[in-house]
């Protein structure tokens, strides 16, 4: 299994936008404009000025599906053309008020009653913190008492989540719950651990919690939780991811002077990826990947266990999947091989997801090797097909 055909991997992109995407990958290397770009993007949002326009057609249409369901399924049908599958994701993160909060839970019901309605989409998602707000996951994963209100609050927030377990299980669409910040974390595993206790005791896992293992205790996290499963008789969902908020943990443990949670280097984050991958991989009995990841090696680490084991490409309990608008070698390579693809799919107004595409930036700035893999892939693309019109 190789990833270098890019004939493959671009098939869905017009030249127009092949060349976009080299020129935004090119732009989102250079830490220092990320950062300048993120701050400019939300100065210009709060002020509603004209650049608004410059950010849609750039970083917005490279990341995000568009800005309402229709055009997200546009998009959902054209991947599933070619063997690779959605979930999509109305992107709005860290809601502060009831109103906010219930629209978020109103979007998740939308795009489940879309998913029962199309192949396609055989899972949906939820981030917690756009059902509740972050100040109360944050006290509660501190194990802070809540008063009255926060009470009150805290059980609207387990209303909507349990609102759209009890949806997605009448429609039989699973879910997959997003990992967030460390300080919030910890009440997040608490809910989805009940939930899988609740809606996981079938032959296949409902409910999928995400597991960031560029945090140091995320390996004891998972052996915790299978021993969890196999003492009380439930299955596991397990979505295994590197991590998206490296800055902001850094930064938040530097300025509160705390240890940060986050491994020391990229090496010791990928020997912790592979140690939770190689944990489920042995225990798919009772557990189902859903690998989250745009690291070549981390995926053929899993081709190749599956290979020597004998399992087929679209072995039921093995999932690949990457975002929208990045690693587009390996997800179509791999969906044109027959294994099973899914693609995250954004979607919702600029003004809402910006911190969603603030925090891709970023991302893409801290993972050593990626953008370079994409601009080099790409120029090949490029090359290609200049070469083949002139043939």
């Amino acid at each position: 299994m190789k990833f270098e055909d890019t004939k493959i991997a671009y098939a869905l992109k017009s030249d127009q936008e092949l060349f976009r995407a080299y020129l935004i990958f090119k732009m989102i290397s250079k830490q220092i404009l990320v950062r300048l770009g993120g701050a400019l993007a939300l100065i210009v949002l709060r002020l509603g000025l004209p650049l608004k326009a410059i950010f849609r057609k750039t970083v917005y249409q490279q990341f995000c599906a568009g800005q309402a369901e229709d055009d997200s399924l546009k998009v959902v049908e054209s991947l599933a053309r070619l063997n690779v599958k959605s979930y999509m994701h109305f992107a709005a993160e860290g809601q502060k008020n009831e109103k906010g909060m219930d629209e978020s839970m109103k979007r998740v019901l939308e795009t489940l009653l879309l998913s029962k309605q199309n192949n396609a989409l055989p899972f949906a998602v939820f981030k917690a913190t756009a059902l509740g707000s972050v100040h109360l996951f944050e006290k509660q994963s501190a194990g802070m008492p809540l008063d009255a209100e926060e009470l009150l609050a805290w059980d609207r927030v387990m209303d909507r989540i349990t609102e759209c377990c009890e949806f997605a299980r009448q429609e039989n669409v699973r879910l997959l719950v997003d990992a967030e910040e460390s300080w919030l974390q910890a009440a997040i595993d608490e809910i989805v651990l009940s939930l899988m206790r609740k809606y996981n005791t079938g032959k296949q896992p409902f409910i999928f919690n995400t597991v960031q293992m560029y945090r140091k205790d995320r390996l004891t996290y998972l052996k915790t939780l299978f021993q969890t499963a196999e003492n009380e008789g439930f299955k596991l969902g397990i979505k295994l991811v590197r991590g998206a908020y490296i800055e902001k943990e850094n930064d938040r443990a530097l300025e509160k002077a705390y240890p940060s949670p986050i491994c020391d280097s990229k090496q010791e984050t990928d020997i912790n990826f592979d140690a939770g991958l190689d944990l489920i991989l042995s225990k798919l009995d009772q557990c189902e990947l859903f690998l989250g990841s745009h690291n070549e090696k981390s995926t053929m680490r899993v081709v190749q266990w599956m290979n020597e084991n004998k399992l087929s490409s679209d072995h039921a309990k093995i999932w690949f999947s990457q975002l929208y608008g990045m690693a587009d070698h390996i997800s179509f390579n791999l969906a044109a091989a027959g294994y099973q693809v899914i693609k995250y799919v954004p979607y919702g107004p600029l003004k809402e997801v910006l911190p969603y595409l603030i925090r891709r930036a970023e991302e893409n700035t801290s993972v050593q090797g990626q953008t370079p893999r994409e601009l080099n892939l790409i120029k090949k693309e490029l090359k290609r097909r200049k070469k083949a019109k002139a043939s």
